[in-house]
C-alpha cells in the first residue's frame, strides 16, 4: 500500500441531472406566417431506453460496489491490483530503459489493456452492472485506509512509537524512524487526506464517467504512479509518464475531494469558510498539484496544521505549512477519519447521481434542436 511522496494505495496489498431542453412554440407568440408554423413541439431528442437503463445500471453499481467496500474491505485473496502489480514489475523488468519514451510505452500498454479487458468483460455475461460493481470494489480502499491510520493512533495513545511507525508504512512512504507522537499522527492525518481522494472519490468518479474501463484505468495509473513515480535515479526519466498520467487523471477527483471536505466541516467542527480558504490559500504551495488541495481543505476543515519537515529514504525536505491550527493529535486522526468516510459517503451519493442523469443531460445538450419547416 505504500506510495511514493507520502501517499498511500491503499488497495489490499500494501453532474446534476440535466433537463431535456424544449424549444419555444412560435403559435404561443403569435406567430400568423403559416409559413413559420409548427408541426408540432419542437424538442430535443429524448434519451433512449438504453441509456437510461446503462445510467441506472452505472449508478446501481457504484454503490453497490462502495458499500462492499464499507462494510467488507479489500477482498483478502486474490486481489485483482495485486496481480497488476506483479504484472507491472514483470513488464518494467522486461522493458525498462532510463528514458522517458520506454517508459510512457510501458505505461501505456498497463493502463490500456486493463482498460479494454474491463470493457469487454462488461460486455460478456456478467453484464456491465456485476463488473463494474466488482471493479469499484477492488478499486476502492476506504476501509482499509481508516483502519491502517486508527492503527497508528491507537498505538500512539498506548505510547507503543517503535510499533506506530512500523504500522505507518501501510500508509505512507516517508521516512518514520525518527516521528515523535505528533508526527505520527500528522503523517496518518495528511495521508487519510490525500488517500481520500486517491482510493475513493477517484475511483467513484471514473466509474461515473466512464464506467469499468474508467475504474479500471484510473487504478492502474493511480497504482504505476506509486511503483514507478519516484523521483529516485532508476525512475526519474523511465517514471515520469506514470506519474503525469496520474497527475492529470486525479485532478478532478481531488477538487472535488477538496470541495466535499470543505461542505462537510461543520460536521467535524469546522467553518466551510476557513477550510474553503486554507484549501484556496494553502493548497497551491504544495509541491503536488493535487494532494495540495486536499490536504489544504482537511486541515482548514479540522482546524489543524498540517506540512512541516519529512524525509523519503533518507533525503530530508520541508512542506509548507497548510492551515493555522494546533498540531495533531490522536484525536484528531479519529476526526480524519469521521471526515474520510463522510467525503466517500458524499462522493458515492453524488457520483452515482451524475451517472443516472447523463443519459438524460446529453443527447439534449449535444444534439440540435429540431427546425421547423
Amino acid at each position: 500500500m505504500q506510495d511514493r511522496g507520502g501517499r498511500a494505495t491503499v488497495t489490499g496489498t500494501h453532474l446534476p441531472e440535466a433537463r431535456d431542453s424544449i424549444a419555444a412554440n412560435p403559435s404561443k407568440h403569435g406567430t400568423h406566417d403559416p409559413e413559420e408554423a409548427p408541426h408540432g413541439n419542437d424538442v430535443g431528442p429524448a434519451p433512449r431506453p438504453a441509456d437510461v437503463r446503462r445510467g441506472t445500471v452505472t449508478a446501481a453499481a457504484l454503490l453497490a460496489g462502495y458499500t462492499a467496500d464499507v462494510i467488507v474491505g479489500d477482498p483478502r485473496r486474490w486481489h485483482p491490483v495485486a496481480g497488476f502489480g506483479s504484472a507491472a514489475l514483470t513488464l518494467e523488468r522486461a522493458m525498462y530503459a532510463p528514458t522517458r519514451r520506454r517508459g510512457a510505452v510501458v505505461v501505456a500498454i498497463l493502463v490500456t489493456l486493463p482498460a479494454l479487458g474491463a470493457e469487454l468483460l462488461a460486455r460478456g455475461r456478467l453484464g456491465r452492472g456485476v463488473v463494474l460493481a466488482m471493479l469499484t470494489w477492488a478499486a476502492l480502499g476506504g476501509r482499509s485506509l481508516r483502519r491502517e491510520a486508527l492503527n497508528v493512533s491507537d498505538l500512539v495513545a498506548r505510547e507503543e512509537l517503535d510499533r506506530a511507525r512500523g504500522a505507518l508504512r501501510a500508509l505512507c512512504g516517508r521516512d518514520a524512524a525518527e516521528l515523535d507522537s505528533t508526527a505520527l499522527c500528522r503523517a496518518a492525518v495528511e495521508s487519510l487526506a490525500e488517500n481520500s481522494s486517491d482510493a475513493i472519490v477517484g475511483a467513484l468518479l471514473w466509474g461515473a464517467l466512464a464506467g469499468p474501463a474508467g475504474v479500471a484505468a484510473y487504478r492502474a495509473s493511480n497504482t504505476l504512479d506509486a511503483m514507478l513515480g519516484h523521483r529516485s535515479e532508476r525512475y526519474a526519466d523511465f517514471g515520469w509518464a506514470a506519474a503525469r498520467l496520474d497527475d492529470a487523471m486525479s485532478w478532478p477527483a481531488a477538487r472535488l475531494t477538496a470541495a466535499l471536505a470543505c461542505l462537510a466541516a461543520p460536521l467535524v467542527g469546522g467553518s466551510p469558510r476557513a477550510a474553503a480558504a486554507t484549501a484556496r490559500g494553502d493548497g497551491r504551495a504544495h509541491p503536488s498539484p493535487n494532494a495540495g488541495p486536499v490536504e489544504a481543505a482537511f486541515a482548514g476543515a479540522l482546524g489543524l496544521s498540517l506540512g512541516g519537515p519529512l524525509a523519503y529514504d533518507g533525503k530530508r525536505e520541508s512542506r509548507p505549512r497548510l492551515g493555522h491550527g494546533r498540531a495533531p493529535g490522536v484525536a484528531d486522526v479519529h476526526r480524519a477519519a469521521s471526515l474520510s468516510r463522510i467525503v466517500g459517503a458524499a462522493a458515492a451519493a453524488l457520483c452515482a447521481l451524475a451517472a443516472a442523469g447523463l443519459p438524460h443531460a446529453f443527447p439534449a445538450a449535444l444534439s440540435p434542436t429540431k427546425k421547423s419547416v
